[in-house]
């Protein structure tokens, strides 16, 4: 390392956001990107430590994290561009989406604050798309196979560009009207602006992955056809089965889906065609969201710009500690209180509170969230919730948003006619990435179940390395 001793002399300098009074009129992306020469003073507080747990336990695909840090800091971010992209296809995904296991896993952050990891690499692939060092790369030979992706989220798009850049004939099957699945659709434009997608399609398209949208698998094609005209199939759809709360009144046409409403809004951006019937906007409404995560605080970032009158967060789990626990140690993901960019814009969180129903006048909506506060006790080594007495509350409600969870990929259509194999579950178990039909693999979502979009990607480079191996054994031995 250049300066190895530099964490000594400069502090960690965390990204801006637009301000609240500012950003909370539009969906335009909130970061204040910092300047070149503040990113080279915090490109050079990485330590030289040794064992760089940022890359071994803190990051799925085990980017190269101090050597492109020291790059930067050296002012090669040409170099620094092509080792980041040698472990990850799109870095300006996680770059602005990943939650950055790899800076809770910062040796420097035993004592410190860690290394700003996750913003260094969102200058590194901004820097390379506008030098123009980010192009297609075509492959030296064709295969002559041909290769179905069902999905086109993170684990589709790494996997089929990793399979054409092998020299197969890829062709992606998207059941929406445009590519990028849940990183379009279910990602508010305010993270995540849809033209960052869009500037990586073109490069796959250039390299020879095709796309097909508005196909849904399973219905507008049945498995037999992918099974006949493709020799191998991959299934990325992710975890779309989505958690629901079963309580009195859920029926009410006012609950509805955290995936539902997000997905809405992106389409209104993006002037696609929706149904008309389930617009519910949060327009001078009281909302409550129900689950604490970062899909939940999506919700509340949405509901803020759509000029909610009141937002409430409900979430069933203890509130966490402000500083790390002694049950998740260094280098592990720490549990503790994290205030997102959308808390931030004003919404009320409530903690160890259960609902417990809803209630309307007679009408079709419901006006009345009823819940208390539980605690959770361990007995025999599990943890129970049991409510605590006298502690029942009801809330006004307009608009209530289920961000609960998913619990695995949808069953119905696809996975039920190829007849695969499920875990206890729900996922589509995997073999090296195989499923228990030898010619259909599988990958991210699809067979973890709901985790981050670093882990997806990942999943969809390793699958593809598989397929390639499988379709071709004898190639590079």
């Amino acid at each position: 390392m250049g300066e190895p001793k530099s964490f000594l002399t400069h502090k960690r300098q965390p990204v801006g956001y637009r301000a609240v009074e500012e950003r909370i009129h539009d969906f335009n992306e909130m970061d204040l990107p910092l300047t070149p020469d503040e990113i080279t003073q915090q490109a050079k507080r990485c330590m030289d430590c040794g064992i760089p747990f940022c890359h071994g336990a803190g990051c799925p695909l085990g980017n190269s994290i101090p050597d492109f840090n020291e790059l930067v800091f050296k002012g090669r971010w040409q170099q620094a561009c092509q080792l980041l992209h040698s472990t990850n296809n799109f870095p300006e995904i996680t770059g602005r989406l990943c939650p950055a296991p790899c800076e809770t896993a910062c040796t420097l952050g035993i004592s410190d604050e860690p290394v700003l990891i996750k913003h260094i690499e969102y200058q590194i692939v901004e820097k390379g798309f506008k030098q123009g060092w980010i192009k297609p790369e075509l492959p030296s030979r064709k295969t002559g196979k041909r290769i179905a992706v069902i999905g086109s989220g993170p684990a589709g798009l790494a996997a089929s560009q990793q399979l054409v850049r092998s020299g197969h004939d890829v062709v992606v099957f998207e059941k929406d009207e445009m590519v990028g699945g849940l990183l379009r659709y279910g990602v508010p434009d305010f993270k995540l602006a849809k033209h960052v997608i869009d500037r990586r399609l073109r490069q796959l398209e250039a390299e020879g992955v095709q796309f097909q949208t508005g196909v849904n698998v399973g219905d507008d094609i049945s498995a037999h056809y992918l099974r006949k005209m493709f020799d191998c199939i991959c299934l990325t759809m992710g975890a779309g089965q989505p958690r629901d709360l079963n309580v009195p009144g859920r029926g009410y046409e006012n609950i509805l889906y955290a995936m539902d409403y997000l997905i809405t809004q992106n389409k209104i951006i993006a002037s696609e065609p929706i149904n008309e019937r389930r617009i519910m906007k949060a327009e001078n409404k009281i909302v409550v969201v129900i689950g604490g995560g970062d899909t939940g605080s999506d919700c509340v970032g949405t509901a803020r710009r759509q000029k909610a009158k009141k937002i409430y967060q409900l979430e069933i789990l203890p509130e966490p500690p402000e500083s790390r626990p002694v049950d998740t140690p260094w280098p592990m993901w720490p549990r503790v209180m994290r205030t997102s960019s959308s808390h931030e814009e004003g919404c009320e969180r409530r903690w160890s509170v259960s609902t417990k129903e809803f209630l309307g006048g007679g009408g079709i909506n419901a006006e009345k969230l009823h819940g208390c506060e539980v605690e959770w006790i361990k007995k025999n080594a599990n943890w129970k919730i049991e409510e605590i007495p006298g502690t029942d509350f009801f809330l006004d409600v307009d608009l209530v948003i289920l961000a609960t969870g998913f619990l695995h990929v949808a069953h119905e259509g696809l996975i039920n006619d190829m007849a695969l194999k499920l875990d206890s579950q729900g996922n589509v178990p995997t073999d090296n990435y195989q499923t228990s039909d030898p010619q259909i693999f599988a990958a991210g979502d699809t067979i973890s179940g709901p985790s981050l979009v670093v882990s997806a990607i990942h999943s969809g480079r390793q699958a593809a390395a598989a397929i390639d191996k499988w379709l071709c054994p004898n190639i590079g031995d």
